[in-house]
Parts: structure tokens; sequence; C-alpha cells
């Protein structure tokens, strides 16, 4: 039987149909569930938490391979399927919670004591309406973890694995490389999944660094600072800063000359280390 076969089996099996307002897509291509698991390097040392694991298909594999799975699953209907599809496994555990609600430092700090594991790791098919904010509690959290591996929309993948300033440059960008950095693992077309998603979606591994890329004196005005550039894009860095109150338009424009920045720039266009410039010489 292959994972085609056999989601649909347990489909059948346990009368499951998708359910879109979770964003539900079964993945059903072996060869990107290998993909993933082999590029997620775990071990038996290795704690691994695996948010929105669904029917369990990439849990089998890690479960393989990891010291201890721990599934953060919100959908009670899918918490019967994984205890029983897994019950025999003694490294198998499952939560019935939003990922978002969670206590993730807690949950790990217990798991890696108790079962003297060495590492933590994110894997996950992440749920494309919800991949942003989780992405961000997973970096913002500084949770004890040493990567993210996980299967998200392909427009949202190139923001993520984007070098600040290129042409995917986003808010999020800034944030995911100061925390991180990220490498783009495979591309996955619409036809991996039951039921076939209207996107194409991208598998990505961010490796926490553990030291930023860039000296900040304070983190919270940089991401704010950061957030605020990007309210207005299509306007320049100085237009959008100054029309949401961060300085006035004559003193910004005496700080942008004195650190050689464009005035005319548009904040997609600037690096890291130029918003932590920007950042410690602002009072935001």
């Amino acid at each position: 039987m292959n994972l085609y076969e056999e989601t649909k089996f347990l489909m059948d099996k346990y009368n499951i149909k998708a359910n879109k307002n979770l964003g539900q897509n079964f993945l059903v291509d072996e060869n990107v569930i290998e993909t993933a698991i082999e590029k997620s390097n775990i071990n038996e040392e290795d704690l691994v938490i695996e948010i929105g694991p669904g029917l369990g298909t990439l849990t089998k594999y890690l479960l393989e391979n990891a010291g201890r799975v721990i599934c953060v699953e919100l959908d009670k209907r899918m918490i019967k399927i994984l205890e029983e599809r897994f019950f025999l496994y003694k490294n198998f555990e499952v939560i019935n919670n939003d990922i978002l609600k969670v206590d993730l430092n807690e949950i790990i700090k217990q798991a890696k004591e108790k079962y003297n594991l060495k590492n933590a790791k994110i894997v996950a098919n992440l749920p494309y309406y919800i991949t942003t904010p989780i992405i961000m509690k997973l970096l913002e959290s500084k949770i004890d973890i040493t990567s993210i591996t996980v299967m998200i929309q392909k427009e949202v993948a190139d923001r993520l694995a984007e070098i600040p300033g290129g042409k995917n440059t986003g808010a999020i960008t800034y944030t995911v490389y100061y925390y991180g950095k990220t490498e783009k693992l495979l591309e996955v077309p619409k036809s991996s999944f039951i039921p076939e998603p209207s996107v194409t979606s991208e598998v990505i591994k961010i490796n926490i660094r553990k030291e930023p890329p860039v000296k900040v004196q304070n983190e919270e005005q940089f991401f704010k600072l950061i957030k605020v550039a990007f309210l207005q894009r299509r306007k320049t860095l100085l237009n959008s800063l100054t029309n949401n109150g961060i300085s006035n338009k004559e003193e910004l424009t005496q700080l942008l000359k004195k650190l050689n920045i464009d005035e005319k720039i548009r904040s997609e266009k600037l690096t890291i280390e130029q918003f932590a410039e920007l950042s410690n010489e602002l009072n935001v």
C-alpha cells in the first residue's frame, strides 16, 4: 500500500474529509517526506515537535528517527486516529491544543529532561492560513530549538528565505534572518496533496542562529521600526517613517544622510545592517 492508498484508506476508515477552515491538505508524496526527514537531520537524541500532524503521515517517519515526538494537533478528530495508529510507539505523545496557545518552552524543557534528549527541533506541514503567526511565535519566543523544517506556501517561503534587501523582501524577512539562516529544500507541486491546494508549496529549513547577525540596543524597538517601515510599502522609507510618527522629516533626513542611506530608498531595499543602525540611532 503506497502513501496515497494509505491516506485514502484512513480517510475512509475514519470518515474524514479535509477541514478547509483548518487549512488541511493531506500529503501523499513519499519523496517529499523522505527529503524533509533527511534534511532535518533527526536522530535518537532529538526531541521533535510536530505541528498539525493530521493523519500522521509525517509522524510515522519522525517516530522512526527521533528520540521522542510530541504532536500538537488542534483537530479533535485527528487525536483518535493518531493515538490508534501509534499506540505501540513508546516515543509518541500528542497534545490536543492550538500551537499558538501552548507553552512550548515548558513542554520542551520537561521532555528533554525526562527523556535525556540533546536537541529540540520543529518539523511540520503548516496550515497556510496561519503560517506567519506560527513562525513568528517560534522565533520571537526564543524557544530552545536548533531548527525549524516546515512545508509552507511557496510565496511565503520566498519571503522567509530571502536575503534582506532582495526582491522578495517583506517585514518578516528581517525577523527570520535575524533569528536564523534559511534554506529552501524542495518545491512541492499541488498534486502531492489530497485535496489539491490552490498554490504550490515549498519545504524550507531555518537553522537557528546562536547569535544575531547584527547588534541592536533594543530588539523591541528594532522590530517595531521594521514593522512601521513596511506599513506603506509604496512610499519611500523616509515618508513611511515620518507618516507613522517615527521622528520628523527634517531630523530623519539628516539621520539618513549621516548613515549614508538614500532618502528616496524604499524600505524593502534596506539591509538588516542599515535597519540596525537606524534603530540604534532612533528613540522609537
